[in-house]
């Protein structure tokens, strides 16, 4: 009986499998999506969850725990104050997998795995404001530019030249 046997292996040994899905969630953290084989998305979706739920907690243990896991303090702070905050109202099914079809060296199945809540960085609103309102400005009056002026061949001169001697 398969009772417990839950996990899923990828042809690594532990370790490995340890290291790579550390990586894949690192990645996905980083990037918001991530495009990998359809097995090794499946096998990061638990793992990924599991750690935008220690986010939502918010204590400290959580925040050493998720650590352990990632192994990297800048992709903690970001899975702790943009993913997790992102996803404060969802109970589950922080992630989306989208199937892309075969990958084409070797027909590996595809896909994208992404967050499905996804965060906006905090960028200032009042720069972005007024950038917005000056190119309105001079947009309302264009310059017009001269239309170009075409130069003759070099190369048709220097034959009637040569011709003409």
């Amino acid at each position: 009986m398969k009772h417990g046997r839950k996990i899923v292996k990828l042809q690594r040994k532990q370790d490995h499998r340890d290291a790579l899905l550390m990586n894949l969630t690192c990645s996905l953290i980083e990037h918001r999506r991530i495009r990998t084989t359809l097995a090794k998305a499946k096998a990061l979706r638990p793992y990924a969850e599991k750690l935008v739920t220690l986010g939502k907690r918010g204590t400290l243990h959580a925040r050493r725990t998720a650590l352990s896991s990632l192994r990297h303090k800048d992709m903690v702070k970001k899975l702790f104050e943009e993913i997790a905050v992102a996803s404060k109202d969802r109970v589950g099914g922080y992630t989306r997998i989208t199937k892309l079809g075969q990958r084409r060296s070797d027909s590996a199945p595809m896909a994208y795995i992404e967050w499905v809540d996804a965060y906006v960085p905090k960028v200032a609103a009042a720069p972005e404001t007024e950038a917005a309102a000056e190119p309105a400005a001079e947009d309302a009056a264009p310059k017009k530019k001269a239309p170009a002026k075409k130069k003759a061949a070099p190369k048709k001169k220097a034959a009637e030249a040569a011709a003409a001697e």
